[in-house]
């Protein structure tokens, strides 16, 4: 019997995990069967991703720049990286603002709900807002402090000093270009071996992506507040969920038009690294996965790859954006308050700005939607409103986050002339390019 591709395994170990979860929540002891010996299961699939994030980094990043040979495809990779990732974040932030001032998905929220939502989680919404404030109080070029660090050990040591880690990886690179060939061959040959130990390491984990996504699943469901509560949110998620949906289809769109790629193509190849996205929750926990996946199923080169991807899921937060739009045009609605084309054209830049700050792990689009609803003077309280289905959500935004960073790969490659064919090719008879 034919064994069944990755993604098909993951999307079973998904289903099965809500059905298992159902299934015991009727169960007295149910959800704390789940809680104590099944979500553990995924949350060491998590952390072993996450394990790996910051070596491959080094290892791809360093070792792509120094394959580069000169500064000058250096610059240019950056420019056009840099502002295709910036031209697909305000397109999703315009198709986010357009989506929800069409539906008004404020509008359907009563006076009654919208007590009980921030009593049930104005606690939450306070730890966000106060996160947010931090970072205000922090003044305007701290972001470029940040981007430097003082040890490149204590930076390595958390995932979410991605940035520091990238910086560090540039620079060791570009010293690379820079010395005399013979005496950085050396350093360049440990890290190709370096690269293809952890890639070797991503494989061996995603044995386990299954039955890493059915515990996460499991928990999920076990874990998610009442169902009125998300009843009373159906059509703000319906709304970003739609804008994730066309953002998606924009996605397939330009790589079809410039890369001359099938829309099947893009999308088998880049599957089980979106599922992935959608059970993890966390652009960087899936990067391992998404550039063996882009490199060795979509056809782009390592050395674009290596460098595209990784800045990718640090600045580019194409559905972080677009959420954060729907968002604080929702909340608006929910108080009542009507927003102008200058404060929407203000969102726009601002969420655009706070998705390049976003971290890429769970629920960091939350911390920076509160400079957004800051922006357009909403009330921060209204961060209450959303928190019942926003983990969700967030799935759903990290999957259109982690296809951006393909596509755009893919853009940047085709470029650059580095789009090749796949070494891997998953549709074997059905592969084959739109010309």
């Amino acid at each position: 019997m034919k064994k069944l591709a990755l993604h098909w395994q993951i999307l079973l170990g998904m289903v099965l995990g809500v059905v298992f979860a159902l299934i015991f929540t009727n169960l007295d002891w149910g959800a704390k069967f789940i809680g104590d010996w099944i979500k553990p299961f995924g949350t060491i699939f998590i952390n072993a991703l996450k394990l790996i994030a910051i070596p491959l980094i080094l290892a791809a990043l360093i070792k792509g720049i120094a394959d580069l040979k000169d500064i000058s495809s250096l610059s240019k990779m950056g420019i056009r990286t840099i502002l295709t990732y910036i031209v697909t974040t305000v397109l999703a932030v315009s198709i986010g603002l357009m989506v929800v001032s069409v539906v008004q998905p404020g509008k359907a929220i009563n006076e009654d709900t919208r007590n009980e939502l921030v009593e049930a989680y104005g606690g939450e919404a306070e730890m966000k807002r106060q996160d947010a404030l931090k970072q205000k109080d922090a003044g305007p070029l701290q972001a470029l402090v940040d981007l430097v660090p003082e040890n490149i050990f204590s930076a390595a040591s958390s995932n979410r000093n991605m940035l520091q880690v990238i910086f560090f990886a540039v620079f060791f690179g570009i010293g690379l270009i820079l010395i005399p060939e013979e005496k950085s061959k050396t350093v360049k040959d440990f890290f190709d071996g370096f690269n293809e130990v952890i890639l070797k390491m991503v494989d061996l984990i995603m044995l386990a992506a299954p039955y890493g996504v059915f515990a996460l699943l499991a928990a999920l469901v076990v874990e998610a507040p009442s169902a009125d509560l998300f009843a009373a949110l159906a059509m703000y998620a319906f709304c970003v969920v739609l804008g994730l949906a066309l953002m998606i289809g924009i996605y397939i769109l330009l790589v079809k038009i410039f890369t001359k790629r099938s829309p099947g193509f893009f999308l088998n190849g880049i599957a089980p690294a979106q599922l992935l996205a959608f059970s993890t929750s966390s652009s960087a926990a899936t990067l391992p996965v998404t550039m063996e996946r882009v490199t060795e199923h979509l056809g782009v080169e390592e050395e674009v790859s290596s460098f595209v991807l990784p800045i990718g899921a640090t600045i580019n937060m194409d559905g972080t954006s677009l959420y954060q739009a729907v968002a604080a045009v929702f909340i608006a609605q929910a108080f009542g308050m009507d927003l102008s084309f200058g404060t929407q054209l203000g969102i726009i830049a601002t969420a655009t700005l706070a998705s390049i700050g976003s971290a890429a792990v769970p629920g960091a689009g939350m911390v920076m939607l509160v400079g957004v609803l800051g922006y357009a003077g909403i009330p921060e309280a209204g961060l209450a409103l959303i928190f019942a289905v926003d983990r969700p959500l967030d799935m759903c935004r990290t999957v259109v986050n982690v296809t951006g960073d393909a596509t755009v790969s893919m853009l940047v490659a085709k470029s650059q002339g580095k789009l090749g064919e796949p070494k891997v090719k998953d549709w074997d008879d059905n592969y084959k390019k739109v010309s």
